[in-house]
C-alpha cells in the first residue's frame, strides 16, 4: 500500500518542469496485492444505481500524465489505440512511476473478484499519453516540461477525445502562453478539460494555478470523508467543483492497488464521472456537463465558494436530472443530501496524512481541551476545526 502524507516538492524556481505529482506518494508496491474492501469514495455512491444511468460507453478520456500501465488486470483492454509517448518510445503504456495509473484507475478501472475498488466509468476508453516520468537510455529520470504537455493535449486533440485529465500543474504555478493557447484549442473544440487544483492549500490562501485556471477548464479540488475540503486542496476563486481525494485507492503498475492522497485523484473523479453523463446526455456539450455537476453538487452554502468551488460532485445527482442545463451553473437550494444515493457505512480507517493534520492540531491547539472517547475522536477535531477554519466566497 503506497500513502501520502506530504506536500509535493516544488520545481526549482525559474525551471519549467511540471509538479505532475499533485500527491506526494510513498513507495508502492508495483504488481502487489488488491485491497478486499470498497474505498470510501465509492461507498458514497450506490453503484448498481449508478450503473443502470450510464457505464462510460463510448467516450474517451485522455490521460495526460506519466504514462498508465495496462498489464494491470484493471486495465487490460481499457486503452484506445493511439496513446502515445513525448518522453520515451512507447505508446503511452509504460508508467516507471505509477501516478498516470492510478489516475487512470480511478476513471475506468474494470471490476474484478478479490477488490472492492473499480472506476466509475469502467466502459470508457483511455487514451495513455506520457508527457512526463520517462527514463534516459543510461537510466536518468527524463522529466517532461510545457512544451511536452503542449505537445500531449494537441495529440489528444488531434485523436478526437472527449475529456482530457491532466492532474499536474506548471512549476512555480506559471500562466505558460503556449499551454494556454493549447489548452484554448482543445475548449474550443468542445473537449472537457478536467485538471487538479494543486496540494499547495494548507495555509488556506488563494493562489492560482495553471492549467486549472485557465478559462474552460474543471478546476478540481479535494475533499475528505465530510465532504469539506481536504486541508492540502489549495483554494481559490478558480476552483470550479470538489471530488474525493484523500485516501483513495486505485490501480498501479504491473497489477494491484495503492492509496493515495491528492488533488491529482480527484480530477479523475470528476473525469468519470463526465463520462458517464456523456453517454447518459450525447447532446449536451461540455460546457453543459460541467454545469449540471456544479448544479447538482453537495455544498454546505446556496452559493459557491473558493476551497470547494460549487460542492462535492454527486454522480446520482448528476445523472439523474435530464433536463437541459445552460452553459453555466445556476444558483438553488443548499444542497446536503445526494438525491437517490443512500451513504453506506464508511470502513476505512484514517489516512496517514489524516492522522498527520490531527496531530498537527494537537500541537497547535495548545491550551484548548478535547475530551475523545471511543470512536468519537474524529467528531470533536472536525466540530473544533469548523470554528476555527474561515469562510470565504467567491
Amino acid at each position: 500500500m503506497c500513502l501520502a502524507a506530504a506536500p509535493p516538492a516544488l520545481a526549482a524556481s525559474g525551471s519549467d518542469h511540471p509538479e505532475f505529482s499533485l500527491d506526494s506518494s510513498s513507495d508502492c508496491e508495483f504488481g502487489g496485492k488488491n485491497i478486499e474492501s470498497t474505498p470510501w469514495s465509492l461507498q458514497r455512491i450506490i453503484m448498481n444505481q449508478l450503473r443502470d444511468k450510464a457505464t462510460g460507453k463510448g467516450i474517451t478520456v485522455a490521460v495526460i500524465d506519466t504514462g498508465v500501465d495496462d498489464r494491470n488486470k484493471q486495465l487490460a483492454g481499457q486503452m484506445a489505440p493511439g496513446g502515445e509517448d513525448f518522453v520515451g518510445n512507447t505508446d503511452g503504456t509504460e508508467d516507471l512511476q505509477g501516478h498516470g495509473t492510478r489516475v487512470a484507475g480511478i476513471i475506468a478501472a474494470k471490476k474484478i473478484a478479490g477488490t472492492g475498488f473499480q472506476g466509475l466509468a469502467p466502459e470508457a476508453k483511455i487514451l495513455p499519453i506520457r508527457y512526463t516520468g520517462g527514463q534516459t537510455k543510461d537510466g536518468k529520470p527524463k522529466q517532461g516540461n510545457s512544451n511536452t504537455m503542449v505537445a500531449a493535449i494537441n495529440h489528444a486533440i488531434e485523436q478526437d477525445v472527449d475529456i482530457i485529465n491532466i492532474s499536474s500543474d506548471t512549476a512555480d504555478r506559471k500562466d505558460v502562453a503556449p499551454l494556454r493557447k493549447a489548452v484554448a484549442r482543445a475548449v474550443a473544440k468542445d473537449i472537457l478539460v478536467v485538471a487538479a487544483s494543486g496540494n499547495d492549500g494548507f495555509d488556506a490562501k488563494s493562489q492560482k494555478t495553471y492549467p486549472a485556471s485557465y478559462d474552460g477548464v474543471v478546476a478540481v479540488a479535494a475533499s475528505n470523508r465530510n465532504d469539506e475540503r481536504a486541508f492540502f486542496s489549495q483554494a481559490g476563486d478558480f476552483v470550479d467543483i470538489a471530488a474525493p481525494g484523500v485516501g483513495m485507492v486505485s490501480t498501479v503498475p504491473r497489477g494491484g492497488q495503492c492509496t493515495a492522497d491528492g488533488t491529482s485523484f480527484a480530477a479523475p473523479y470528476v473525469a468519470g464521472v463526465a463520462a458517464l453523463m456523456m453517454e447518459r446526455y450525447p447532446d449536451w456539450n461540455a460546457k453543459q456537463i460541467t454545469a449540471r455537476m456544479q448544479e447538482t453538487a453537495q455544498r454546505p452554502t446556496a452559493e459557491p465558494n473558493r476551497y470547494v468551488g460549487w460542492g462535492v460532485v454527486d454522480p446520482m445527482a448528476a445523472l439523474s436530472n435530464s433536463s437541459e442545463p445552460g452553459e453555466t451553473p445556476k444558483l438553488a437550494k443548499p444542497k446536503r443530501g445526494g438525491g437517490e444515493v443512500t451513504a453506506m457505512k464508511v470502513t476505512m480507517g484514517e489516512t496517514p496524512a489524516e492522522r498527520e493534520q490531527r496531530i498537527a492540531t494537537y500541537v497547535l491547539g495548545t491550551g484548548l481541551l478535547l475530551v475523545f472517547v471511543a470512536g468519537g475522536s474524529g467528531v470533536a477535531i472536525r466540530d473544533w476545526r469548523r470554528k476555527q477554519s474561515p469562510s470565504g466566497s467567491k
